[in-house]
């Protein structure tokens, strides 16, 4: 008796998209870099997918990073690559600084859009109005209302800069 053969077809690129987290992404898009022998992209993927697969088996038990805290681990990757190049920059190496800097891009490419310095300084009045804080003791209870709302998005110093300028002025 001959085994009947199901040919499912293959997803078209829109049902793909959907399907596929970022950690997916990032991990064929470094199948892609690798490919095309560009040496910058698949080093900084790797980097990256490290640091995420890293971040999975830290703590008490293994576990599958969702795309939040993906972008977590990418902006935290991207933090790190923008301060080594501030470090090189004034170390005297402009060369390993303007790697850093283009991994950095890379990285970024990955991102969420950054938020503007308006639209920052809404989503902090937006959350000092909803909580109802006054004074710089409140800054604590402004961070934890808009954080979730900057995460990825924003980095934490601008933000916590603008919760200090909105509640001391």
């Amino acid at each position: 008796m001959a085994a009947s053969r199901v040919v499912v077809p293959p997803p078209d690129a829109d049902t793909l998209t959907d399907m596929t987290g970022l950690k997916d992404r990032l991990q064929a898009d470094l199948t892609t870099a690798m490919r095309a022998r560009d040496e910058l992209r698949s080093a900084t993927l790797r980097m990256v997918l490290t640091a995420v697969k890293t971040e999975e088996v830290s703590g008490k038990s293994a576990r599958e990073l969702d795309d939040a805290e993906v972008v977590t681990v990418l902006t935290r990757e991207a933090k790190k690559r923008r301060e080594a190049a501030e470090a090189f920059a004034d170390g005297g190496r402009p060369e390993r600084a303007e790697r850093e800097r283009a991994e950095e891009e890379v990285i970024a490419s990955y991102l969420p859009a950054q938020l503007s310095d308006d639209e920052v300084r809404e989503l902090v009045a937006a959350a000092v109005a909803e909580t109802g804080a006054a004074g710089p003791q409140a800054m604590g209870q402004v961070m934890k209302a808009v954080t979730p709302r900057t995460a990825g998005r924003a980095e934490g110093g601008r933000v916590a800069a603008e919760v200090r300028r909105q509640l001391s002025g």
